[in-house]
């Protein structure tokens, strides 16, 4: 009898471990388009969980400058960048981003992952350093880990701890962070990190795919919010952003001068190793960015249900904090497993502390019984013991369906009181 051979690992533990901690995670089939109001695994639900922060993703007029752009272009680039894949809409796009966003040039990717990947990757290397906020996006660490450079962390939003780092740091600095942290919602403390950049030389790259579109002059984002690219884009700082939020389409792009992007084009592997977007994506996103610029009344009404969802959960006695750079939530909270608060953020990402993930998961799946989709984040995601519900919103949400979910919350939230346990 010849011997078995296994060739592949049994992973029948892990995942039953993963189901006992209530960290499985499945697929849901939408059967709308992206809206407040979704057909999810055949029900009707009011969703508070997308990223479409201006309700774009079905735009008339961005649906309509798609479809005449697959008239006109095709369906497929059908090549990278490169070779003979880069069309005029994906031209016009760069140039019209770049002075959206009043700097030099802008390069196109087909993801946010891939642009992160592009940026650290293709300036960074084997000597170098890059020094992070902990709390970064899991594109960003890996694009940390995969450049070959060190990687110094330091603790979240703490710019003594990243003086220190830098400190220590050899070759090349890099400062890597978010702009609005996608869990957490707060925003980091970017005027001392450019200030740092200029003490020690260093590049510092901002990925805003959760700010641009939603903040600042004409939608430019968290650092345009802040007042601090007013006068100008030092040379050293690249913005990274997403065009599947808040712009409603999909792609990304990396900004800033023209000659470290020169070097992305030359260099990024990302770049050059991949098939170009649609052209017609480009000629959805070219709408998009018109509507972005001119959306002052979309941001207006967003932060509006902000401002209304934080005071309608005091006034049903839950514990927040608040502030546009504020501190996350402390860790006593986890002493105490029936506690929860909202967590200090007056961005559209609005997550609700509640520690253990089964808790976590028992509350969305309440919220979900009662016709309303708000997500359990859970670890790796997050943090072990820092489990949240992840309540995002849009300016396509009226004030009547922020009233429901914060109803729906206040029901949910009287149960798990009487049951006594976070388990139940």
């Amino acid at each position: 009898m010849r011997n078995k051979i296994i060739t592949t690992r049994d992973w029948t533990q892990w995942l039953s471990d993963r189901r006992d901690a209530g960290l499985t995670r499945r697929l849901r089939v939408a059967d709308s388009p992206q809206d407040v109001l979704m057909q999810v695994d055949g029900r009707a639900l009011l969703t508070f969980c997308s990223n479409d922060y201006l309700g774009l993703a079905h735009h008339p007029e961005i649906a309509v400058a798609m479809q005449e752009g697959i008239a006109r272009w095709g369906v497929g680039a059908g090549a990278a960048h490169l070779v003979n894949g880069h069309f005029s809409p994906h031209d016009q796009l760069e140039h019209a981003l770049a002075d959206w966003l009043q700097v030099e040039r802008a390069l196109l990717f087909s993801t946010g992952y891939m642009a992160n990947l592009a940026v650290v990757g293709g300036l960074m290397g084997r000597g170098d350093t890059v020094i992070a906020d902990r709390l970064n996006h899991a594109s960003l660490v890996d694009a940390a880990q995969l450049s070959g450079a060190k990687l110094l962390r330091y603790r979240h939003t703490d710019v003594a701890d990243a003086r220190r780092q830098l400190e220590r740091a050899s070759g090349t600095r890099m400062i890597l962070t978010d702009g609005v942290f996608s869990m957490d919602g707060d925003v980091a403390p970017l005027a001392a990190l450019m200030s740092l950049a200029e003490e020690f030389d260093a590049w510092l790259v901002v990925d805003d795919a959760h700010g641009f579109g939603v903040w600042g002059e004409a939608g430019r984002g968290s650092l345009s919010a802040l007042g601090l690219v007013s006068s100008g884009v030092p040379a050293y700082l690249i913005q990274v952003g997403t065009l599947g939020k808040a712009f409603g389409t999909a792609g990304a792009f990396v900004a800033g001068a023209a000659q470290p992007i020169e070097v992305l084009l030359q260099r990024a592997r990302s770049y050059l190793f991949t098939t170009a977007q649609p052209p017609a994506l480009a000629c959805a996103t070219l709408g998009s960015l018109d509507l972005v610029r001119t959306g002052d009344a979309r941001r207006a009404n967003l932060m509006a249900r902000v401002s209304q969802f934080r005071s309608e959960l005091e006034r049903i006695g839950v514990p927040q904090g608040g502030g546009l750079a504020a501190e996350p939530m402390s860790s006593p909270l986890v002493q105490d497993p029936h506690s929860l608060a909202l967590m200090p953020s007056m961005t559209p990402i609005q997550p609700i502390w509640v520690g253990d993930s089964l808790r976590a998961l028992v509350l969305a799946q309440r919220l979900e019984q009662r016709g309303i989709l708000v997500p359990a984040i859970r670890p790796p995601t997050v943090p072990v013991g820092s489990a949240r519900l992840r309540v995002t919103l849009s300016a396509g949400h009226s004030s009547e369906q922020v009233m429901q979910l914060v109803s729906a919350l206040q029901t949910s939230l009287s149960q798990d009181v009487l049951d006594g346990h976070h388990g139940a």
